[in-house]
C-alpha cells in the first residue's frame, strides 16, 4: 500500500549471529588455504606427481641429490676409461623441444680443455652448464643457479675447478707483482683475489691451492646465499658440492 514501509523478512544468512559464524568460516579456510601454500612453499617447487614425470622430456633424470652426484661420478668414470656411451642425439633433440630437466647444473671454468658435457658422458638435457674464467659466483651465474633449482627443479649444483687454471695463476702474478692486468681481464682477478689470498697460508703448490680455495669458497657462497638455494638445501632438496678435474687424467675428485 502507497505511503507504507515495506518490510522486507530478514533471511537467516543476514542475521548478526550468521554473519559473525561466516566470518569465523572464513577466516578458518583462509588459514588453512595459508597453511596448505605454507607447506608446499616449504617442500619446494619440485614436487612432481607420476603423471607429471611422464610429461617430463628427460624422466630418468628425475634424481635425489645423491642419486644425481652418483650419476655424475660415473659418467666420469666412463670418461676416464675412454668408455663413454654413443648418444642419438637425434632422438634427444626431439624430446626436448618443449623443455628440459636436467639433473644436475655445473658452474664451470671457461677452459677450452674442460667440457663438462664430455667430462661426465652426459647426453643433451642432462647439465645445465655456466662457465666463467675461474668458475666463480657472480650476479649472472647465481642468478643461472638459481633457475636451475627454482624452475628447472635441478637437484645438484658442482662447481667444476681444475688444475692448471690460466685464470688463478694470472691472479696470482697480478697480486704478487702489483700489477694490474690489460682490459676487462681485472674484473677477474679481484673476484678471484680473496682465494688467492686467503690460500697464502697454506703449504704446498701456490697455484694448486688457490685453485681448491677458489672451489670451496664458491661452494659456501652458493650455499648461504638466500632466498632460493640456501633453502632449498637446508630443505634436503639440493646437494651443493665442489669437485677438480685433472686435466691429465680426465678425472674429477670432489673436495667439498
Amino acid at each position: 500500500m502507497e505511503g507504507r514501509d515495506e518490510q522486507i523478512p530478514m533471511h537467516a544468512d543476514h542475521s548478526p549471529k550468521m554473519h559473525h559464524l561466516n566470518k569465523i568460516a572464513a577466516s578458518r579456510r583462509s588459514l588453512l588455504l595459508l597453511a596448505v601454500s605454507t607447506v608446499f612453499l616449504r617442500l619446494g617447487h619440485n614436487i612432481v606427481d607420476a603423471k607429471e614425470a611422464k610429461a617430463l622430456p628427460k624422466p630418468d633424470n628425475l634424481l635425489a641429490p645423491d642419486a644425481a652426484l652418483k650419476r655424475l661420478l660415473k659418467g666420469n668414470d666412463r670418461y676416464v676409461q675412454g668408455a663413454s656411451r654413443a648418444d642419438d642425439f637425434r632422438r634427444e633433440r626431439s624430446v626436448l623441444v618443449e623443455g628440459q630437466n636436467p639433473y644436475a647444473a655445473v658452474l664451470s671454468c671457461a677452459d677450452s680443455r674442460v667440457a663438462p658435457e664430455l667430462v661426465f658422458d652426459t647426453g643433451l638435457g642432462d647439465l645445465f652448464v655456466c662457465r666463467v674464467a675461474g668458475n666463480f659466483v657472480n650476479e649472472d651465474t647465481l642468478a643461472s643457479m638459481e633457475y636451475a633449482v627454482a624452475v628447472l627443479n635441478t637437484p645438484l649444483i658442482l662447481v667444476l675447478g681444475h688444475d692448471h687454471c690460466g685464470a688463478i695463476d694470472a691472479t696470482i702474478k697480478s697480486l704478487h707483482s702489483d700489477k694490474p692486468p690489460p682490459g676487462h681481464i681485472s674484473s677477474l682477478v679481484a673476484a678471484l683475489a680473496p682465494a688467492v689470498n686467503a690460500s697464502r697460508e697454506q703449504t704446498g703448490d701456490p697455484l694448486a691451492k688457490a685453485t681448491r680455495q677458489n672451489v670451496i669458497d664458491n661452494v659456501n657462497k652458493l650455499k648461504s646465499t638466500g632466498p632460493i638455494l640456501d633453502a632449498a638445501v637446508e630443505q634436503n632438496r639440493l646437494k651443493i658440492v665442489g669437485g677438480l678435474y685433472r686435466i691429465d687424467t680426465g678425472k674429477v675428485d670432489i673436495v667439498s
